[in-house]
């Protein structure tokens, strides 16, 4: 019996240890709305790996629990750097953690487009209320899975953190697509930013 005590004492130091660990990051991460910060520019000594998960549907799990409370999950975004290494990490001045995400950090979840042919724009905002327009800056790529063929729409967000577009965004897109312009075979894609993007499996952009 004071064994599982000594073990139940011990599971809740850990999580102690892991929520005061979060807590600090909450409380380094720079709080201005204008704009992320410079996480590129920082380079803080790697501080291990947090109990972190991004689902593909864009849920933030911690210690195996979502993170509901909204302003704290765009805190989290707003820190959030994927190095050349292929891992995401949140980054503060003094601290970085990596964290593990399944598939994208953001989704797409609202397009909008102004404008027509190739002077028009089509604006993606995300479900951490980033908006940005598809066009140099920003590309969109599309995947697709080798067993089903279903397309994956992905948009470059800021650095190397994209955003995948959920189904009725990308529905939004392919309703206004339009044939590739100086293409011999059939491929259809969107203008953006001066930029054609194609959304065929053999697309690119």
């Amino acid at each position: 019996m004071m064994g599982a005590d000594r073990s139940q004492g011990g599971d809740r130091d850990q999580q102690g240890d892991r929520q005061a660990t979060l807590d600090r990051v909450a409380r380094a991460a720079p709080k201005n709305a204008g704009g992320p910060p410079p996480v590129h520019l920082w380079n803080p000594p790697f501080s291990g790996d947090l109990d972190m998960r991004i689902r593909p549907d864009g849920v933030w799990l911690y210690q195996g629990t979502p993170i509901n409370r909204e302003p704290l999950k765009r805190l989290f975004g707003r820190i959030l750097r994927k190095d050349d290494d292929g891992e995401t990490y949140l980054v503060t001045p003094v601290e970085k953690f990596r964290i593990a995400v399944d598939d994208a950090p953001f989704v797409g979840v609202d397009v909008d487009a102004e404008g027509e042919g190739d002077s028009q724009r089509i604006t993606v905002e995300t479900d951490h209320a980033d908006r940005v327009t598809l066009g140099p800056e920003h590309p969109l790529r599309v995947a697709f899975d080798d067993a089903t063929g279903q397309p994956a729409p992905y948009i470059l967000v800021r650095g190397r953190l994209e955003a995948r577009l959920d189904r009725k965004s990308f529905f939004r897109l392919a309703d206004l697509a339009i044939e590739a312009p100086g293409k011999s075979q059939t491929a259809l894609g969107v203008w953006s930013g001066g930029v054609f993007f194609e959304l065929s499996a053999d697309g690119g952009s």
